[in-house]
């Protein structure tokens, strides 16, 4: 059983600057919200079954760029679906009015959101960075996230993410 507490122990420099900033995001808004630390693995299914819960609660997160039309000017998306889905890029191509959409190179996911690969955040800290959350992942009481760690996740309470995200919610997983 992974360890589940409600305030984050880790060494400060064992901390991302993504990992330091949801903290204090979670810690200054006063609400509940257990940490959970387990194998490292950035794997949405793998870490679904390691944190104890069934994968459409977890908030997939990816990174998809939009072209536009009729330009070469591009949109970031921060995606984040159930985990149990995957990102419908035509359906967030529509969303942003775009010509194409793809997932974003991981040099790029990654220096945006400041994360590595495998444990992005269901939060931007980008003003850059559009976040979208298919409305599949809010019917849940509660979801579940990496911490911006591999070896660590968050369990929130749905409606609390909602507040502190402010997402745009669109039908964006198929």
């Amino acid at each position: 059983m992974p360890n589940m507490t409600g305030t984050t122990t880790l060494p400060e420099a064992g901390r991302s600057p993504a990992h330091r900033r949801l903290m204090s995001v979670l810690d200054g808004s006063f609400v509940d919200y257990r940490v959970i630390d387990h194998e490292a693995e950035g794997h949405t299914l793998r870490a679904s079954d390691l944190r104890g819960h069934e994968p459409a609660k977890a908030a997939k997160c990816m990174v998809v760029q939009v072209r536009k039309k009729a330009t070469d000017a591009r949109v970031t998306v921060l995606a984040v679906v159930p985990g149990d889905r995957r990102v419908d890029f035509k359906k967030v191509r529509r969303l942003f009015g775009g010509a194409d959409a793809s997932l974003a190179d991981q040099s790029l996911a990654e220096r945006i959101t400041g994360c590595v690969s495998g444990c992005i955040i269901p939060f931007s800290f980008d003003a850059g960075l559009h976040l979208v959350v298919d409305p599949g992942l809010l019917v849940h009481d509660e979801i579940y996230f990496n911490a911006a760690r591999l070896d660590q996740s968050i369990a929130l309470d749905t409606e609390h993410f909602r507040a502190l995200s402010d997402p745009l919610v669109a039908p964006i997983a198929r």
